[in-house]
C-alpha cells in the first residue's frame, strides 16, 4: 500500500499536480487509518442544535426563561441541602436546650406496690388484735429523688451553655443563608453570561459554516484551489470547536445552577 502511494505521488508530481495537496493524506494512509468523514449539515439548518440545553432555549436571555432572582432565592433556602442541613442542626440544639432544663429529674425515681394479708402491729391491748394495723393493707406510691452537689450547682450553667449552643445554631444558619445567597448570585450570572457567549459562538459557527458551504461549492465546480478550500474548512473547525467548548461551559453552569438551588431547572422556569 506504501509504495503504491508512493508511485502515485511520484506520478502526480511529475505532471504537475501540487505535491503538498497528496501529501495531506499520507499519515493516514500510513498507519492503517481512515480520513475522518465530515458530516454535511443541510444549508437550510443550523450549524450547531441545541437539544441538549435542559429546556433552556439559548436564542432568549435566560432572564426571560427563568423566575426572578428573589424567587429563587426563596425556593434555595427551603430545597437547599445545606439550609436543610443546618435546619436539622437547629432542631437538634432546641431539643437539647430543653432536655437541659429537666435534666436534674434523671436521678429521680418513683414507685407503687400492693400489699395484702394481716399486717397488723401485735400488742397488748384490752381489745384484742390491734385492728388500725390493718390499714397497712393496699396500695403504697411514691417519689424518690437524690441529686447531687455538682448536678444542683451546675444545673443553671448546663442550662446556659445549650441556649448558646441552640442560639450559635441560628446564627450559623443565618451565616449559611447568606453565604448561599453569594454563591447563587456568582452561579446565576456565570450561567447568564455562558448564555451569551454561547449564543454569541452559534452565530459565529453558522458564519463559518456558510463560508464552507460555499468554498465548498466553488471548489466542486473548480472555481477554488485547494489552498483556500482548507483555509475554509480549517476556520469552520475552530468556530466549531469553540462554540462546542461554548456549550459545555454553559451545560456546567446549568448543573451548577441545579446544584445550589437543590432543584432542576425546569422547575425554575416561568410558567
Amino acid at each position: 500500500m506504501t509504495s503504491r502511494l508512493l508511485k502515485l505521488v511520484s506520478s502526480a508530481y511529475q505532471k504537475g499536480i501540487i505535491l503538498p495537496i497528496c501529501c495531506l493524506f499520507i499519515p493516514t494512509l500510513l498507519y492503517g487509518q481512515n480520513p475522518a468523514l465530515v458530516t454535511k449539515t443541510p444549508a437550510n439548518q443550523p450549524a450547531s442544535v441545541s437539544n441538549d440545553t435542559l429546556y433552556l432555549d439559548i436564542t432568549q436571555d435566560l432572564s426571560t426563561q427563568l423566575l426572578p432572582f428573589e424567587e429563587i432565592y426563596k425556593l434555595a433556602l427551603t430545597k437547599s441541602p445545606l439550609i436543610r442541613l443546618e435546619n436539622e442542626a437547629i432542631i437538634t440544639q432546641n431539643a437539647e436546650y430543653k432536655l437541659s432544663k429537666i435534666l436534674i429529674l434523671q436521678t429521680a425515681t418513683g414507685f407503687t406496690n400492693y400489699s395484702f394479708g394481716n399486717q397488723s402491729i401485735l400488742s397488748n391491748t384490752s381489745f384484742g388484735a390491734d385492728a388500725l394495723g390493718q390499714i397497712a393493707n393496699g396500695y403504697r406510691t411514691g417519689i424518690g429523688l437524690q441529686i447531687s452537689l455538682y448536678d444542683l450547682f451546675s444545673r443553671n450553667t448546663k442550662i446556659r451553655q445549650a441556649r448558646a449552643n441552640y442560639q450559635s445554631a441560628l446564627i450559623r444558619k443565618e451565616l449559611v443563608e447568606l453565604q448561599l445567597k453569594k454563591d447563587l448570585v456568582t452561579t446565576y450570572q456565570d450561567l447568564m453570561t455562558s448564555q451569551r457567549v454561547l449564543k454569541i459562538r452559534i452565530q459565529d459557527e453558522q458564519a463559518a459554516f456558510a463560508v464552507y458551504r460555499i468554498a465548498e461549492s466553488d471548489s466542486q465546480q473548480g472555481r477554488l484551489d485547494p489552498k483556500s478550500m482548507a483555509t475554509a474548512s480549517n476556520g469552520y473547525a475552530q468556530t466549531k470547536s469553540i462554540a462546542e467548548q461554548a456549550k459545555g461551559e454553559f451545560l456546567k453552569n446549568v448543573f451548577y445552577f441545579e446544584a445550589t438551588v437543590g432543584v432542576p431547572i425546569q422547575q425554575l422556569k416561568r410558567k
